[in-house]
């Protein structure tokens, strides 16, 4: 049974969360303020946790930039503010996704279930055999088997989006992938997001292993088609 964890101070938007994914027979746990959010990521492996972005104690990008020193568990930014610069600020501190409020309690499931089952499907690949266990190019090393990137040997903190994406790119050079198979790919056909998705993780996987992110050399863009990696 897959765990969730609701972290927003709006005691009835927890109670409705919480009682739509019983129903999908969702294990919940439910914290309503920043630090108590903290405690329970460190206590529990979540497959996903819903996270709003204003919260006392601790803001979600608190919460955000905290659990990622410790874990990749998937996590879902709720704001109610609209503004390109929130979602993009969510991404910056390893939000793997965001939900604008008011949300559709339809589309909160779909996100949940997209993500998870991606998830899943990205922990049977790194347990395959065949499955090669490292690429390296130039200065850059990716790990497949830890999920962990090294520039000239020196660990690069990344988001389990952020690696999928360069785990695929890097292990097809010259490939190059439309936004729309990106995002296909590495968050799976039902999800309803958009491929400005795509761009934002981009533009911060470029700002952690590239020199000059303006000038890659690694992850390069195919204008008018989408990205690839140079091999």
């Amino acid at each position: 049974m897959a765990k969730i964890l609701i972290v927003d101070d709006e005691k009835m938007i927890v109670k409705g969360l919480r009682f739509a994914l019983i129903q999908e027979q969702y294990e919940v746990d439910c914290a309503y303020d920043g630090e108590e959010a903290v405690e329970y990521a460190r206590k529990t492996e979540y497959d996903a946790v819903l996270l709003d972005l204003m919260l006392p104690k601790l803001d979600g990008m608190q919460v955000c930039q905290q659990i990622r020193e410790f874990s990749n568990m998937p996590i879902l930014m709720l704001t109610a503010k609209g503004e390109d610069m929130d979602k993009i600020l969510g991404f910056e501190y390893g939000a793997d996704d965001y939900i604008t409020k008011p949300f559709n309690i339809v589309e909160v499931k779909a996100r949940i279930k997209a993500i998870i089952r991606r998830n899943n499907q990205a922990k049977v690949i790194v347990k395959e055999p065949e499955q090669t266990q490292k690429v390296v190019s130039g200065s850059l090393s990716l790990d497949c088997e830890s999920r962990r990137v090294f520039i000239e040997g020196k660990e690069v903190n990344v988001t389990a989006k952020e690696f999928d994406l360069l785990e695929l790119l890097a292990s097809n050079p010259n490939k190059v992938y439309s936004r729309e198979n990106l995002l296909n790919i590495v968050w799976g056909y039902e999800y309803p997001g958009d491929v400005r998705t795509v761009d934002v993780h981009i533009r911060r996987l470029r700002e952690k292993i590239e020199k000059n992110p303006s000038d890659p050399k690694y992850v390069y863009t195919k204008w008018g088609v989408g990205y690839y990696f140079k091999g």
